[in-house]
């Protein structure tokens, strides 16, 4: 038992993050804080009504699981909230099953991501190929922007499909519904975030707004100033008041949906989708923040975090909840040094809902949709289809097809396929990696055909049976002399294959020696019994073998 505690031990870095903290972080830690929430209280609302949700759904979010995943979790400069990676699967969620049973969806994925981090699984998402989390995420940003082009052209759409075919069909079937007013200010909107990210050079250094202004994300600046426009000449465009009625200006009381059984069992794969997708958002953007402030963080404790966090965000009126990796590099650049940054945002969005939520209600759902286009640019790795002929055949297959998946189909879909096919194609290589390559030595040339010395390079697994059926069907007279030296991995199936070879040799009368065996292989041969079918001749390497044949071979004589 006090093993398995040892293993599974939950130990939040905030811990360790306050041993011999000063004034001067902690005055680092509130900056941060604060620029963290200004950033984040748009983005919020932006992913929640992407996502077929209220705004508010995005804010509890940020407050809830923020706060939760700062207090909790094993990054010190993470932070948590609702992202952009999540929009396509709670919409297809809310669509088809309601989001009574988002709830359940959330808190399944809360439990799958807390059971991953207590058994130690964080560090397995490390090994899903760039190729596949490259093709989702640009596959997931073609669709943000697809699914805010209702928005930022002020059509008339009562309810948006949740397919592509079905989006695209019914943007074209109301372009006639364009609304110049929202496609003005959403052009706006985004001409300001492009220009106070980006800067104005052409006009001189000393211009307005040239170079990056840090202080203020350029977000909240178009949001300030849509707002103020469209309530000063009163526009006709759709405003989240006009929409949603406002948001609350209070946290909701707990609610638990009606939970059966027959609705999680259909809710598994999407819960299955939203804590893979979770895990490996979280724990990339950890990885991120790592880089950037010479740190390691603990990914066991960041997704059992991440599973609380989940658990606890949908009973609160919230949505999934990630690391960000926008809001987290703000973070760090702001000062943060502590998972205190993390929570002081958390409260600080807390009293943006306390004080200010009826300002909310003027907000142009076009600007919204236009932070949410910036977004999506910004998170797509474009420049990896520009270097798509550099690379191998099976990486642009794997990239582009999981791309293509994650937009016509399904996200789920496209992971199970990239994930396959990643596979497959690491098989394959270490297939024809792995290789026998005839050495007999100059000791051993006199005899002819009676005997062989085989060396075995790579790994012998259920890809590489060839292998040993070959050397089975064309076996020496006498002696046959396998070196494993240089093999690095042995499976069943090749124990098996070598197991068969080794009754062939019994068999035809073939003395039947080995050596080399180290490490895992030897191991496996141990434990599949093939060791014990060798060992009267086991040699500890291939001089002793190849003595041992000259031995044999000579006796005969």
């Amino acid at each position: 038992m006090s093993r398995f505690l040892s293993m599974t031990r939950f130990r939040p870095r905030l811990i360790d993050a306050l041993a011999g903290y000063s004034r001067a972080r902690l005055a680092g830690d509130l900056g941060a804080g604060l620029t963290v929430a200004v950033v984040a209280l748009p983005l919020a609302m932006a992913f929640a009504i992407a996502s077929g949700l209220p705004p508010q759904a995005g804010i509890f979010t940020a407050i809830v699981a923020g706060l939760l995943i700062s207090l909790l979790g094993g990054s010190r400069v993470q932070i948590g909230g609702p992202a952009g990676a999540f929009i396509v699967i709670v919409y297809g969620i809310v669509e088809q099953y309601g989001v009574a049973n988002l709830i359940i969806a959330t808190a399944l994925s809360g439990v799958l991501l807390f059971l991953m981090g207590l058994f130690r699984l964080g560090t397995l998402v490390r090994f899903i190929p760039i190729a596949v989390i490259i093709g989702f995420t640009n596959g997931i940003a073609v669709l943000i922007g697809l699914s805010q082009i209702k928005d930022f052209l002020g059509l008339s759409i009562a309810r948006m499909p949740g397919d592509f075919f079905g989006i695209v069909g019914a943007l074209w079937g109301h372009l006639h519904t364009l609304n110049p007013w929202a496609l003005g200010v959403a052009l706006v909107s985004l001409l300001v975030m492009v220009v106070w990210q980006h800067g104005m050079p052409a006009l001189g250094p000393r211009a307005p707004f040239s170079g990056k202004l840090n202080t203020v994300p350029g977000s909240i600046v178009a949001l300030v100033i849509a707002t103020a426009v469209v309530g000063m000449f009163k526009l006709p465009v759709d405003t989240i008041g006009s929409r949603f009625g406002g948001i609350p200006a209070a946290l909701p009381a707990p609610a638990l949906p009606a939970f059966d059984w027959e609705s999680a069992r259909l809710l598994l794969m999407p819960a299955i989708t939203l804590a893979l997708l979770g895990a490996i958002e979280s724990l990339l953007c950890a990885r991120v923040a790592d880089g950037l402030i010479g740190d390691r963080h603990d990914p066991n404790q960041e997704l059992m975090a991440q599973g609380i966090a989940n658990v606890v965000a949908p009973l609160l009126g919230g949505m999934p909840a990630t690391g960000t990796i926008a809001r987290t590099v703000t973070n760090v650049k702001s000062g943060a040094s502590s998972p205190i940054a993390g929570i002081v945002h958390a409260g600080v969005l807390l009293a943006v809902v306390w004080v200010a939520a009826p300002l909310a209600a003027s907000i142009p759902l076009a600007t919204l949709a236009a932070i949410l286009m910036f977004v999506a640019w910004n998170m797509g790795e474009w420049r990896a289809f520009a270097h798509l002929r550099q690379l191998t055949l099976p990486y642009r297959v794997t990239l582009l097809s999981v791309f293509l998946l994650t937009v016509v189909f399904d996200l789920t879909v496209a992971v199970q396929f990239g994930i396959v096919a990643a596979c497959v194609t690491f098989i394959v290589r270490i297939a024809r990696l792995s290789r026998v390559q005839d050495c007999k030595p100059a000791a051993l040339a006199g005899y002819g055909d009676a005997v062989q010395v085989q060396r075995f390079h790579g790994a012998l697994f259920f890809g590489t049976t060839t292998l040993t059926e070959a050397l089975q069907a064309a076996l020496p007279s006498r002696v046959l002399v396998l070196d494993f030296e240089p093999v690095i991995y042995l499976d069943s199936t090749g124990a098996d294959g070598l197991t068969a070879l080794a009754q062939a040799c019994r068999g035809r009368g073939v003395h039947l020696l080995a050596c080399g065996l180290q490490g895992q292989p030897l191991d496996m041969a141990r434990r599949s019994g093939l060791h014990a079918l060798l060992e009267s001749g086991l040699e500890p390497d291939l001089p002793h073998a190849v003595a041992a044949a000259q031995a044999l071979l000579q006796g005969h004589d």
